[in-house]
C-alpha cells in the first residue's frame, strides 16, 4: 500500500471507527475528523494524493460545504460522499461540484474499498505514462490557455496534429484538469478497430452474444463511465462504425451486443486526428454530423519544426529521462549536435526526437552527445520548414525567433529557417531588422 491517507469525516464516532477499521484491514492509512472545522485543519496538512470520505451531514455544516471550501482553496483531492438513502438527491448534486462518487451508508462495506482501489489504479496508470514536459514556447502557451478554458466543461474536444506531436498528452492534460480527473481515461486506437469488432469493443457484449463469446465483456463506454473516452485517429473509423458512434453520442445510450436493453452513459469524448476531417467529409470518408458532435472545441498541436524554441529544452528533458532509464551519465550536447537538432526537419515530431535522444544517450554513455550519436537522416523538405513563412506577421516573428536561437548569427538563422542567406538578408531589409542583429 502506498502512502495515501484516507481522511474520514464522520460525526458518529462509532461509525467513523467502523469505517476506519474497515480501511485499516485493507492496508489503508486513515485520519479521523468528527467536525467540519476539524476536517479543514486535517486538509490543510494533507498531501495532494490523499482521499476524502465524508458524511453528508455534520454538526457544523455538511460534506458539500467541505467540498465547496476545498475547491475554492484549490484542493483537488478525490472526494467521496457517504449518504443515507433519503439523501441521494443531495449527494447527486454534490457530484456537480466535483465529488467523485457517493455511497449509501448501507453499502459502504461492499463498495468503498473497490472504489478506492479503482481511484488508485487510475492514478498509477497516470504515473506510468511518460512524464509530460511543460513546454514554454509561444505555441504551447496558447494551447495551455485553451486547455484551461475548456477542461472544466463537458464540451467535446477535437485535437488536430501530425503523428508524433503529442496529441494523447494533450488529451491527458484535458482529463487531468477536468472535474472527471478521478475517473477513468480510456484511450481507443480507432485505426485498429474493424467494423466487425467495433460494436463489441465500444459497447461490450453479453455471454453467448456470438460464437466465442464465452463470457460477458465491458466495452469502452462502460470502462470510461464518469470519465473521458479518447478516440485516437478518429478519422480511421469505418463508415458503419461512425454511424453507430454517432447514434450513441446523440442519444447518450448504447446497447451491448446481444443484450435486450439499452444502457445510459456519462462520458466526455475527446478525439484526435492527423488528417483534415473537412476534406474527409467532402470526399465522403467521414460523416459531417459526427464531425459536428466531436468538434465543440478545437485544439491544434503544431509540428515540432514550428516550435523551434522547444527543441533543445525537450532534448535536455529526454536526455535526463534516458539517463535514468539506461543508467547513463550523459551531461549534454556538443555544439554540432545542438545545431543538428535545431536544423533537422523532425518529420516524426516529438516522438522522433525522444527516440533519437534515447539512442544517442545509449551510445554516448558519458560526456556529450555528438552529431554522429544522433544518427539524423538528411532530409530535404518539400516545402519551407521550421519557421515556414505564411504571412508577414508570422514571417517577421519567426525570423526574430530564429535569430534569437542563433544568437544573432545570420548564417545559422538562415539554416534554421530553411532558406538561403541572401533570402534572409532581403527579409531583414524588408522588415527593418537588418542592423539590429549585425555582428560586431
Amino acid at each position: 500500500m502506498d502512502k495515501t491517507k484516507i481522511i474520514v469525516v464522520e460525526d458518529n464516532i462509532v461509525y467513523c471507527e467502523f469505517v476506519c477499521n474497515l480501511l485499516a484491514r485493507e492496508g489503508y492509512h486513515t485520519v479521523q475528523a468528527f467536525h467540519l472545522s476539524t476536517a479543514k485543519k486535517r486538509l490543510q496538512q494533507a498531501a495532494d494524493g490523499d482521499i476524502v470520505v465524508s458524511d453528508l451531514r455534520l454538526p457544523d455544516g455538511d460534506g458539500i460545504d467541505l467540498l465547496r471550501w476545498m475547491r475554492k482553496e484549490g484542493m483537488t483531492q478525490p472526494f467521496i460522499i457517504m449518504t443515507d438513502y433519503a439523501e441521494v438527491n443531495t449527494a447527486v448534486e454534490s457530484m456537480k461540484l466535483g465529488s467523485l462518487d457517493y455511497i449509501p451508508k448501507q453499502l459502504v462495506e461492499d463498495k468503498l474499498v473497490p472504489l478506492l482501489r479503482a481511484i488508485l489504479k487510475e492514478r498509477n496508470i497516470g504515473r506510468s505514462r511518460m512524464p509530460v514536459f511543460a513546454r514554454n514556447g509561444s505555441a504551447f502557451r496558447k494551447i495551455m490557455h485553451r486547455i484551461r478554458l475548456v477542461a472544466p466543461t463537458d464540451m467535446s474536444v477535437l485535437i488536430f496534429g501530425e503523428n508524433g506531436t503529442g496529441k494523447e498528452h494533450i488529451a491527458h492534460h484535458l482529463h487531468d484538469k477536468s472535474k472527471r480527473s478521478g475517473k477513468p481515461f480510456v484511450p481507443v486506437d480507432c485505426g485498429s478497430l474493424t467494423k466487425e469488432l467495433a460494436p463489441s469493443a465500444f459497447f461490450g457484449h453479453v455471454k453467448g452474444a456470438f460464437t466465442g463469446a464465452d463470457s460477458a465483456k465491458k466495452g469502452y463506454f462502460h470502462e470510461a463511465e464518469g470519465g473521458t473516452l479518447f478516440l485516437d485517429e478518429v478519422g480511421n473509423l469505418a463508415p458503419e462504425t461512425q454511424q453507430m458512434l454517432l447514434r450513441a453520442i446523440q442519444e447518450r445510450r448504447f446497447r451491448p451486443v446481444g443484450d435486450k436493453t439499452d444502457k445510459s452513459f456519462n462520458v466526455r469524448i475527446i478525439a484526435a486526428t492527423n488528417e483534415d476531417l473537412k476534406t474527409a467529409v467532402n470526399e465522403k470518408r467521414f460523416r459531417q454530423d459526427l464531425l459536428y458532435r466531436l468538434h465543440d472545441f478545437e485544439i491544434t498541436v503544431p509540428p515540432l519544426r514550428d516550435c523551434q524554441e522547444d527543441i533543445m529544452p525537450l532534448a535536455e528533458f529526454f536526455r535526463e529521462i534516458a539517463n535514468n532509464e539506461l543508467e547513463c551519465k550523459v551531461s549534454g550536447f556538443s555544439s554540432e549536435a545542438r545545431k543538428a537538432l535545431l536544423t533537422h526537419t523532425w518529420p516524426g515530431n516529438v516522438r522522433e526526437l525522444r527516440q533519437k535522444i534515447r539512442g544517442a544517450v545509449l551510445q554516448t554513455q558519458t560526456g556529450l552527445v555528438t552529431k554522429e550519436h544522433l544518427e539524423l537522416a538528411v532530409t530535404k523538405p518539400a516545402s519551407p520548414v521550421s519557421f515556414a513563412l505564411r504571412n508577414d506577421a508570422e514571417e517577421k516573428e519567426r525570423i526574430l525567433r530564429a535569430l534569437k536561437q542563433a544568437n544573432g548569427n545570420r548564417k545559422v538563422a538562415a539554416e534554421l529557417l530553411g532558406i538561403g542567406r541572401t533570402t534572409l538578408y532581403s527579409k531583414l531589409e524588408e522588415y527593418g531588422l537588418k542592423y539590429k542583429f549585425e555582428q560586431p
